[in-house]
């Protein structure tokens, strides 16, 4: 069973909101709020849809390539927890 479908409806979730934040970044641009408004409502969809690719990104890591909790080989083990951590740094 895959990770997707283990988590949906929390990801689901996580999607919701952030069509709620697209659906307030529109009402603001129809209601012609300042653009510093809009910008900032857009920085916070941004930052939301890096989340959930974070989140992913690190879960098919960890499910299709190497779980570095579980992994034998430390050489491996170690690479696969660098990379979930520049995943992570990347999309902050």
């Amino acid at each position: 069973m895959s990770h997707t479908i283990k988590q949906k409806s929390k990801l689901i979730g996580r999607v919701r909101r952030i069509k709620g934040q697209i659906e307030a970044v529109e009402r603001a641009l129809e209601a012609e709020i300042g653009c510093a408004d809009v910008l900032m409502l857009i920085a916070s969809v941004r930052g939301a849809v890096n989340g959930l690719t974070a989140e992913l990104l690190e879960d098919h890591i960890r499910h299709h390539v190497v779980d570095p909790a579980h992994e034998k080989d430390a050489e491996r083990a170690k690479g696969a927890a660098d990379l979930i951590d520049v995943v992570r740094t990347y999309l902050k």
